[in-house]
C-alpha cells in the first residue's frame, strides 16, 4: 500500500510550461507552481508582467524562463517545446492558459473574430499538448492542465466562439486523458467561475448582471484569484495521480444553480 505524504503536493524541481503565465489568472498559476517548488517556462505574446513575475518567483527560490511568442503562429508549439527542453532538459507540467474572449451579437459576429478565438483557445491547446505529449510519453510521466470555463458547461449568447472553444477544451481534455493514461500522464482541467480581475471589472460594475451573477453563486461572492491556486497545484502534483479526464469547476457552486 502506498503511503500518503504531504510531499505529494510538492513540485520541487518540476518544469512547467505556462502559456499566458505572466498576467491575468495565468500569473497566479505561475506563482502557485513556483511556491510549490516548480521551475517555470512562461510563454507570452508580449513582455507584460515579466519583471514582476520574475521578482516574485525569485522569492520562492525557483527559476523562470520567458519566451515571447504568439502560440497561434504556425510552428509555435514545436518552437516552445524545443526552447523549454533547451532551458531545462525536460517538461513535467503543461498549463494551457492563454485565451481570449470576443463579444458580438449573433448576426454581427465577424468571421475573423470567430477564427481568432478558436485558434487561441482551442487549436493552440491541441498543438502544444501534442508536442509536449511526445516528450512526456518518453518520460512516462507528466501533467497537462487545460483552462476551461463556466462556458465549458453553459451557453453564452454573445460569445459564440468562446463557448464553442471551451466546450472543445473539455472534450479535448477527456480525449487526451484517455489516450495518454497508459503512459502515466494525467490530463485534467480547471474551470474558473466568476473571478475578481481587472478583465471582469465592467461586468462587476454592471448594476444588473453583477447582482444576477452574485445571486447565482452559493458562496455569495466572486472569487479572489488566489482561490484558484490550490487547485492548480493539486492538478500539477502527484497528489492527483489517479485523477484523469476531469474538468474541475472552481466556482463557489455556480454550476449548482
Amino acid at each position: 500500500m502506498l503511503e500518503f505524504s504531504m510531499q505529494n503536493f510538492q513540485l520541487n524541481n518540476k518544469v512547467a510550461i505556462i502559456t499566458g503565465g505572466a498576467s491575468g489568472l495565468g500569473r497566479y498559476y505561475s506563482l502557485a507552481l513556483s511556491t510549490a517548488g516548480a521551475n517555470l517556462f512562461v510563454v507570452s505574446r508580449t513582455e507584460k508582467g515579466w519583471a514582476d513575475l520574475k521578482a516574485q518567483v525569485a522569492k520562492h527560490n525557483s527559476k523562470v524562463v520567458f519566451m515571447k511568442k504568439d502560440v497561434t503562429e504556425k510552428g509555435a508549439a514545436k518552437e516552445i517545446v524545443a526552447q523549454a527542453i533547451n532551458a531545462y532538459g525536460r517538461i513535467d507540467i503543461l498549463i494551457n492558459n492563454a485565451g481570449i474572449n470576443l463579444r458580438h451579437k449573433l448576426l454581427d459576429f465577424p468571421d475573423k473574430d470567430w477564427q481568432a478565438v478558436i485558434d487561441l483557445n482551442l487549436n493552440s491547446v491541441y498543438y502544444l499538448s501534442h508536442e509536449v505529449a511526445k516528450k512526456m510519453v518518453k518520460q512516462k510521466s507528466g501533467k497537462i492542465i487545460n483552462v476551461g470555463s463556466m462556458l465549458s458547461y453553459r451557453a453564452g449568447k454573445f460569445i459564440f466562439p468562446y463557448t464553442a472553444s471551451k466546450h472543445g477544451v473539455l472534450g479535448l481534455t477527456r480525449a487526451y486523458a484517455d489516450a495518454l493514461a497508459a503512459d502515466n500522464i494525467q490530463v485534467n482541467g480547471i474551470a474558473p467561475g466568476y473571478i475578481n480581475t481587472p478583465m471582469t471589472k465592467p461586468l462587476q460594475e454592471d448594476p444588473v448582471r453583477s447582482v444576477e451573477i452574485k445571486n447565482h453563486i452559493p458562496a455569495g461572492h466572486w472569487a479572489d484569484p488566489t482561490e484558484l491556486m490550490g487547485t492548480i497545484v493539486f492538478l500539477a502534483s502527484d497528489a492527483s495521480n489517479y485523477l484523469n479526464g476531469v474538468m474541475l469547476p472552481v466556482d463557489g457552486g455556480y454550476l449548482l444553480r
